[in-house]
């Protein structure tokens, strides 16, 4: 069976052999640029161990779709730094930042019409299940960006409603993987539909616990500053549960915290220290906690009810790897 070492020396050769169109290089450097960026290739290579559960031999055939989804992934991190007007990305300048406004938006739709080609090149035989999987995949993730952008201007948001955001905006990708990368190796329709569980609570655990790192992270492996979602009143899960549990005072507090100015860099320490400060009142770092290891939890027990030994293992550790940074 391949091992997780071989995976990640497959995507190593995939993503750095990756080719795009040469002409024009205004339209196709983006592409290659992004890529570059590198990432945690977390959709590939999910997708390649699921495939792995029920084949050893690699080929075109799942190594496009698997990077289809990368590709995919990309495209829709183009698009969101121009509308949440982001100038940095993986510590880099961000495509629109870099070659304007206008080429990045055409750069990031060409980059979803090389995901669709990509995606072309899975076995006839299941071509029909995977474009629909990945296509309806697709709008959801659209979906989920607009209800995040809506967001922006409440005051606040119920907790089924944050969670059915962050389920169509980063859940359904990382589950459309583990079901694709199952659908192309030939499982049951019941394992595709239980992978694709797996993938969607890991999914849901892995941004409740980039929220959670967001506030409680180390910057220099978080990769960005912390505190943002603070400083920016981002409607995170960790302020959508204060908000949730507290009473109308401290209710009134988290308010006029978010009021507060953010004009300096002495403004926004003391905003995420008193924003902080209520969290730990609310004792929210602890009910993050708790609600990764439920998720995740959530997710292995789908697992274990498609495999057990050392397959079972596999996806464990794939786990752990994705939603172990809090611990």
């Amino acid at each position: 069976m391949t091992n997780e070492l071989q995976i990640h020396d497959m995507l190593k050769k995939l993503f750095d052999n990756i080719e795009f169109a040469a002409e024009p290089a205004g339209l196709y450097d983006p592409l290659r640029y992004m890529i570059a960026l590198g990432g945690k290739q977390i959709r590939p290579r999910l997708c390649l161990t699921t495939y792995a559960l029920y084949k050893d031999k690699f080929g075109e055939d799942i190594l496009q779709p698997a990077a289809a989804l990368e590709v995919f992934h990309n495209f829709t991190l183009i698009h969101d730094d121009i509308m949440d007007r982001s100038p940095k990305r993986r510590g880099q300048a961000t495509v629109w930042s870099k070659w304007g406004e206008d080429t990045a938006i055409l750069s990031g739709d060409v980059m979803c019409i090389d995901s669709y080609r990509r995606i072309s090149k899975a076995p006839a035989k299941v071509l029909p299940q995977v474009t629909e999987l990945f296509s309806r995949t697709a709008a959801e993730v659209c979906e989920g960006q607009q209800m995040d952008m809506d967001f922006e201007v409440m005051a606040e948001v119920p907790m089924h409603d944050y969670m059915k955001m962050i389920g169509l905006k980063t859940a359904v990708l990382i589950a459309c993987s583990a079901k694709m990368g199952a659908l192309i190796g030939g499982a049951s329709r019941d394992d595709c539909d239980k992978l694709y569980n797996y993938g969607y609570s890991l999914g849901l655990a892995f941004q409740v616990a980039d929220d959670y790192l967001d506030a409680y992270g180390n910057e220099a492996t978080f990769g960005k500053p912390i505190g943002g979602d603070i400083v920016n009143n981002k409607k995170s899960w960790l302020t959508t549960r204060a908000l949730e549990k507290a009473d109308d005072i401290l209710h009134q507090r988290i308010m006029d915290v978010e009021d507060m100015p953010v004009d300096t860099s002495e403004e926004r320490v003391a905003k995420i220290a008193m924003m902080k400060e209520l969290y730990e009142k609310l004792h929210i770092e602890e009910d993050a906690k708790y609600e990764i290891i439920r998720l995740t939890e959530q997710a292995l027990g789908y697992a274990a009810t498609v495999c057990t030994g050392v397959r079972y293992e596999i996806l464990r550790r794939f786990a752990d790897r994705l939603v172990g940074r809090v611990k």
